[in-house]
């Protein structure tokens, strides 16, 4: 089964834009070859792009204060894992401490960087960083894979305490749904949601080949689900779908 995920606000849209870089970035700096180390730089021009904006970094660090306060709260109540809360709001302190002491917005210390700065205002050109154009990023492409490999680490410190935050967060936040196994007649579905609770996320989990077209707000949640056709444009299933979903809040 493939799972989707669907943001109800702009706030966790953008925190599952840079997961995905982040997950992303991950993946290409492991690997040796110059091409996918060219990728790895180009994600961490797209992840600062992300966090460039103004009120990202307050925001997490709101986020952050207000799960360990909530979390506080539970402290003595019966049937509670005092050990387990202690893990929790640990990895909250750290992720907040770290993220806290972080100077101006995430990346912005790899925006002083001339030499990279250079590469990112020509990686956008098609074929812009070509050797004759970039001398320099050419010759850094020809280095050991190693020697990019700590390269790109040192680089990606920079954006670890942001990436550390986005973990914490968004586990909290899958967490704190429960799965439901679902029908939709005839291919679609849709569900009245309760006003007295503030979802943030819903989680769609389905047969592989089927793509849920997912459209919701704090009141409704509407999923329509479709099969590709040779060429790739997509069809409604027509019959019932069975599927699991997941309201976070």
């Amino acid at each position: 089964m493939v799972l989707y995920e669907y943001p109800f606000h702009e706030g966790i849209r953008t925190m599952l834009r840079l997961e995905h870089l982040f997950a992303r970035l991950d993946l290409l700096a492991a690997r040796d070859d110059a091409v996918d180390h060219h990728f790895a730089l180009a994600t961490i021009f797209e992840i600062m792009d992300v966090a460039a904006r103004a009120d990202l970094k307050s925001d997490l660090l709101k986020e952050l204060e207000r799960h360990s306060a909530q979390l506080q709260s539970y402290r003595g109540r019966p049937g509670v894992d005092e050990a387990a809360l202690d893990a929790v709001t640990a990895h909250l302190d750290h992720a907040f401490d770290e993220l806290n002491q972080v100077a101006g917005k995430a990346g912005q210390a790899l925006a002083g960087n001339d030499w990279l700065m250079s590469i990112r205002s020509r990686i956008s050109i098609p074929g812009g960083t070509c050797e004759f154009d970039l001398p320099a990023y050419f010759a850094w492409q020809q280095y050991p894979p190693e020697r990019r490999r700590a390269d790109l680490a040192g680089w990606r410190s920079t954006l670890a305490p942001l990436a550390q935050a986005l973990t914490v967060l968004l586990g909290l936040l899958r967490d704190s749904g429960r799965a439901q196994r679902m029908v939709a007649r005839g291919g679609q579905y849709q569900q009245s949601l309760p006003p007295g609770k503030v979802h943030q996320m819903l989680r769609v989990r389905v047969d592989d080949g089927v793509v849920p077209e997912i459209s919701g707000h704090r009141l409704l949640v509407s999923i329509r689900f479709m099969l590709p056709d040779a060429e790739g444009r997509l069809r409604p299933v027509g019959g019932d779908t069975a599927f699991e979903l997941t309201l976070c809040s």
